[in-house]
């Protein structure tokens, strides 16, 4: 079974973070990632970096669904209002 914090690894390895959570069941994820990187980026854009990251493991079948929240800083602030 695939552990959340093996995919915040995977991520963290290739994307200057702010803030990163990944939860599930061992099938399928969820993560809320947080990256200055993102500025200027549509969601689209975001969700492909973080899919070439993982492209690996999900052409492997260790990954299978992941679910994800993509934001800058400022948006990750203004969520928390």
């Amino acid at each position: 079974m695939l552990d959340p914090k093996r995919i915040e690894e995977w991520i963290a390895a290739e994307l200057k973070c702010e803030q990163l959570h990944v939860d599930g069941d061992g099938a399928h994820f969820q993560a809320v990632i947080v990256s200055s990187e993102f500025a200027g980026m549509n969601r689209v854009k975001r969700q492909q970096r973080i899919n070439a990251i993982l492209k690996s493991r999900f052409d492997s079948g260790e990954l299978h669904a992941l679910s994800m929240q993509t934001l800058t800083p400022e948006e990750w602030e203004a969520t928390r209002g």
